[in-house]
């Protein structure tokens, strides 16, 4: 195993360095130092051939002008936080807006747009990188000076195993996720609506119009986000004519903190597949609804990836009854999420 490093342009007047990790047989993964973003993943179909199955751009600018979070790791707090504020201990905090009134993926220039500093990682057994940032008090108006990584490494197994970490000297809210958007015949053949996906959960989050939670869960039985059995993930979408595709938090069956099996998908055609074990407690199924085609989608449209985003739930920190996200200081925020690819 091995990793290798070259140059990929300037952001915030500072060298940005692509690294990639190649395992023993010769299937590789990229990241960068911008974003602490996942690039390309190299990996075999059934007859051993290399694709890339990770959207992605083939220069910085395209990440530096402005993307749908592309392989990014998305932070201060991912996905949505309701009306763009939360209180802790008394002390309402107002945040940056930028998605109508609410507050998506820690606002404006967040994590996914910051350069992090990185060390490589050559481990029993994996080749790796860790990415290291300092997000400021009053970031996007969080409280707390916070300190987070970003640890990717790859193995002979062909598992790529992200883990974010996060401290801060203030109480605060942390959710980490990487927003990777996936098409396992090879990012650019066209359609993920074939893919066959299976989640285990039994339920997911309700949510109202803006897909703020409304602190209940809904049980998936007799819904079309019902994927306990095999299911492709066109079928039914159809019936969700609101968010024109899935994008929904899973609640991950088990106990949050354990890696546990989140999903597995499979391309019939090129007969990859992906499984993904975590310890968070939920992950957001996307089918990349909205991506429009142009080249600020790498030519990708609607439905031609899918997105599994393993999460804490949106809105906890407006809704007690959800698995926390609170961060005091001495204490220490640690998530794992492993992506095992594979052939059948």
């Amino acid at each position: 195993m091995k990793i290798e490093t070259t140059p990929f342009g300037i952001a915030d007047d500072q060298p940005i360095t692509r690294y990639t990790l190649i395992n023993s047989s010769g299937h590789r993964v990229s990241v960068m130092n911008f974003g602490a973003i996942l690039l390309d993943v190299q990996v075999p179909d059934r007859d051993g051939a290399l694709a890339n199955v990770n959207a992605c751009f083939g220069s910085l600018d395209r990440y530096v002008a402005g993307h749908p979070y592309f392989g990014s790791s998305v932070g201060r707090f991912c996905n949505r936080i309701g009306n763009a504020k939360f209180t802790i201990d008394g002390t309402e905090y107002a945040l940056v807006v930028n998605h109508g009134k609410h507050q998506l993926h820690g606002g404006v220039k967040n994590f996914s747009y910051q350069v992090w500093t990185a060390e490589t990682l050559e481990q029993d057994g994996s080749v790796g990188v860790r990415f290291r940032l300092t997000s400021p008090d009053g970031d996007n108006g969080f409280p707390g000076n916070v300190e987070a990584t970003a640890e990717y490494s790859w193995n002979d197994a062909d598992e790529l195993k992200i883990v974010y970490t996060a401290t801060t000297d203030k109480p605060t809210h942390v959710n980490l996720t990487n927003h990777s958007y996936w098409n396992l015949g090879g990012v650019g053949t066209g359609t993920a609506t074939d893919h066959v996906a299976t989640i285990p959960a039994d339920q997911f989050l309700d949510v109202d119009e803006d897909l703020i939670p409304t602190g209940k869960t809904n049980d998936v039985q007799g819904t079309p986000l019902d994927f306990r059995t095999p299911t492709p993930l066109g079928e039914r979408l159809d019936r969700l004519p609101a968010t024109k595709g899935y994008d929904h938090c899973y609640v991950v069956p088990g106990e949050p903190g354990r890696l546990r099996k989140a999903a597995l998908v499979a391309d019939p055609d090129s007969g990859r597949t992906l499984e993904i074990e975590t310890t968070q407690p939920g992950i957001q199924l996307y089918t990349a609804n909205h991506l429009g085609g142009g080249p600020e989608n790498a030519g990708l449209g609607s439905h031609d990836a899918f997105c599994l985003e393993t999460q804490h739930y949106p809105d906890a920190p407006n809704k007690p009854n959800f698995p926390s996200t609170l961060l005091r200081p001495g204490d220490k925020l640690v998530e794992t999420t492993v992506h095992r690819f594979g052939v059948n």
